[in-house]
């Protein structure tokens, strides 16, 4: 486990996350703390409890629950013990620390002119471990440009099947540029910096050297921006849904850069349920669409469809 991580844990947390198997910590996803309740492991697609031991279980009963004071301790280590000056970063709901990770926070919501101001009696964390896969996006490429051109496209995927560890590698592998393509301006708008993990505006991911980033701007006016301000060859940005999005990805398609962008979903049914995408694929706007799951681990390229919904690729591929 990353050790910044672990130096944000109170100790009794941190030695037992240290006793857990190597694997687990591998592909250790979520660590989820929350008053009263015991500590909650999501690896893979398993669900485990943390118990004293440093073991684990299926049994909430038979899980460690972290001290009220020890839980304090780690808030106000993710603080640097000021919680004033995550006033922001609590409004959204989340922290993203050293190493790209995200910190989710939920308690108490203060509401000022019908807007969250921020979070008081935090009640859990959920500290999401960011990994970083360089290559796993070098299958996709070929089926991403025509003649050097890259193409719009629109990746389909269910939570937690890999889509933003793609979208990073994208962006990485198109902005150095490789043998089937040259490194092109790209731009990133990472509403909840999850893509780049901006900390203090430096990415802590590999996202290429030709590679601007608009940090916890929403995507609609951050696309919008780039536009304007960055001339790039491609926008990148994760989950679009609102109606405001469309309109700025078709702005970005007459201004003559290309998008590339996920979706939540598991087929063309689910996302033709959603207006807004329904909009978008009726329109023609998106020339591949990549289906992401976990046929052969998470993050499987399942299938790939061109414009015309033909089916692009016949061999499910790890991502």
């Amino acid at each position: 486990m990353d050790p910044y991580l672990l130096s944000m844990m109170p100790q009794q947390l941190r030695e037992l996350c240290r006793k857990l198997p190597e694997d687990i910590l591998l592909s250790l996803e979520e660590i989820r703390i929350r008053k009263e309740q015991p500590v909650e492991l999501i690896y893979g697609q398993v669900s485990r409890f943390l118990c004293r031991e440093g073991t684990m279980t299926s049994y909430p009963a038979k899980g460690w629950k972290i001290p009220l004071l020890e839980l304090e301790k780690m808030i106000n280590l993710i603080s640097q013990h000021s919680i004033y000056a995550l006033e922001e970063e609590l409004r959204r709901g989340y922290v993203t620390v050293t190493g790209g990770h995200r910190i989710g926070i939920v308690g108490k919501a203060l509401i000022e002119k019908g807007e969250v101001k921020t979070i008081r009696d935090i009640s859990g964390l959920n500290i999401r471990i960011a990994r970083e896969k360089k290559g796993v996006a070098l299958p996709l490429i070929p089926y991403l440009l025509e003649q050097q051109m890259v193409l719009n496209s629109l990746i389909i995927s269910p939570p937690q099947c890999g889509k933003t560890t793609l979208l990073r590698d994208l962006a990485r592998v198109l902005s150095y540029g490789n043998s089937y393509v040259s490194g092109k301006k790209v731009s990133i708008v990472d509403e909840r910096s999850e893509l780049a993990g901006c900390v203090g505006g430096v990415p802590q991911k590999d996202v290429g050297p030709r590679t601007d980033i608009l940090d916890a701007c929403p995507k609609a006016e951050g696309i919008m921006m780039l536009i304007r301000s960055m001339s790039p060859d491609i926008i990148i940005a994760d989950e679009i849904g609102r109606p405001e999005d469309s309109l700025a990805i078709q702005e970005a398609l007459n201004a003559g850069v290309a998008v590339i962008t996920s979706v939540h979903g598991s087929s063309l049914t689910d996302i033709n349920r959603r207006p807004t995408i329904s909009r978008l694929i009726g329109q023609g706007v998106f020339q591949r669409y990549i289906f992401l799951g976990r046929s052969r681990g998470v993050g499987t390229i399942e299938k790939i469809y061109n414009e015309k919904f033909e089916l692009l690729n016949g061999v499910a591929q790890p991502c």
